[in-house]
């Protein structure tokens, strides 16, 4: 079995677990990072939520439950965290518009408006008004995609097909990638006759640089122009998992992508090892210090038994809410199901409470009490608790 020596092992490759590999490593650590397989956040819409259900989401954290974990992140902290991400994308070309002092809203492809804080630049132009005219562009043959239901939701509004050759959002976001492709469609669009107003396209405005694609056609067609994220699996969060890898990359971090953990190796109050499963035979993968960011029920990081919560890595202890017959409201698609609440806790350092490990922090939706989708603060806490834990981890390595 080879073995390889790390710094900091990170377990998860979300949005959390990237944000952390990004700062230690810019900080000259030995960092691994393992994931055994593409996150949740590729099903996301590329747009970062911290608080979807108030006007001002940083202002409005105090009133989250006292539990919660972004309370162990200061608002200073949270505002650095979300400066980071845009300058990590904005050196990645793929660059996002907002603050976290205010909300905006965008477009889904259902033709419903979705509450968020940050989005790409390529969703900036999305109408905030109910009557302004916009001319939904969609593809033969996409299925991910309702121009027919945005329309009967807004009076205001036209819409017309355009026949990629492919019918699916990888297949034509990678047509997007040609130039020749581009301007096909740009003399498509210039040959309507469109009402003056924006023109809304499902999110496949290509995978690499979608900003320049986009500038393209609104210099062309003198007109706003911009994406409607589709159903998943999202391009915009393809995009954003894809940059931010690529970055821990380049940085000098090392991925372990698609190999799950296999065993743990403890020695008293540390970690010292985990058992990787890759190519050909095991790899034992040696850190000072480990980080737990593999998500909650969705991603795998937590696994439901029938009276209990299993952390499915170094079987942390799960605080659960209650016997599992109060897990779940009676209206399944009320907000609010008591099960979203479980996870591991963490004193204020992010290391996991009654584990007794003094090396291994934990950050994400696997925090307890999170409640993601209730408080619509998914990937603004992924951020926050994945720079919060590198801090603390890189203070213990200290």
């Amino acid at each position: 079995m080879s073995a390889i020596d790390y710094d900091i092992v990170i377990v998860g490759g979300g949005m959390s677990g990237l944000m952390a590999g990004i700062l230690l490593v810019e900080k000259g650590h030995q960092v691994a990072l393992i994931s055994r397989g593409d996150p949740a956040a590729c099903l996301s819409t590329g747009c970062i939520d911290v608080l979807a259900h108030d006007r001002n989401p940083l202002a409005n954290i105090y009133a989250l439950p006292l539990e919660h974990p972004y309370h162990l992140v200061s608002p200073d902290g949270i505002h650095a965290a979300l400066d980071k991400f845009g300058e990590i994308m904005t050196d990645a070309r793929l660059p996002y518009i907002g603050t976290p002092e205010e909300n905006r809203s965008i477009l889904t492809p259902l033709g419903t408006n979705k509450i968020t804080c940050l989005v790409p630049r390529t969703m900036e132009s999305s109408p905030q008004n109910p009557d302004e005219y916009i001319h939904v562009i969609s593809f033969k043959g996409l299925k991910d995609f309702y121009p027919s239901y945005i329309i009967s939701r807004r009076m205001n509004s036209g819409f017309s097909v355009f026949d990629a050759g492919v019918p699916t959002t990888m297949g034509i976001a990678t047509r997007f990638e040609d130039k020749e492709f581009q301007k096909t469609f740009i003399a498509w669009l210039k040959g309507l006759e469109i009402p003056d107003g924006k023109i809304a396209v499902p999110a496949v405005l290509g995978l690499e640089n979608p900003l320049s694609i986009m500038q393209e056609i609104t210099a062309r067609l003198e007109r706003w122009v911009f994406e409607i994220p589709t159903l998943p699996p999202s391009i915009p969060g393809i995009r954003l998992i894809k940059a931010l890898k690529r970055t821990f990359q380049k940085k000098g971090g090392d991925v372990y992508w698609g190999s799950p953990v296999a065993s743990v190796e403890k020695a008293g109050r540390l970690v010292e090892a985990l058992t990787i499963e890759t190519k050909g035979r095991p790899s034992r993968v040696h850190g000072r210090a480990f980080i737990l960011a593999t998500g909650s029920f969705v991603s795998g990081g937590l696994f439901a038994l029938r009276d209990a919560v299993q952390e499915t890595v170094f079987g942390l202890p799960v605080s659960v809410p209650g016997p599992r017959e109060e897990w779940f409201n009676k209206d399944f698609f009320t907000l609010g199901h008591a099960i979203e609440k479980a996870g591991i806790r963490v004193d204020a350092s992010f290391r996991p409470v009654e584990a007794g490990f003094e090396n291994l922090f934990v950050c994400g939706s696997i925090l307890a009490f999170s409640e993601v989708m209730k408080h619509g603060c998914g990937h603004g806490l992924a951020l926050a608790t994945g720079m919060a834990a590198a801090q603390s981890c890189e203070g213990y390595l200290q």
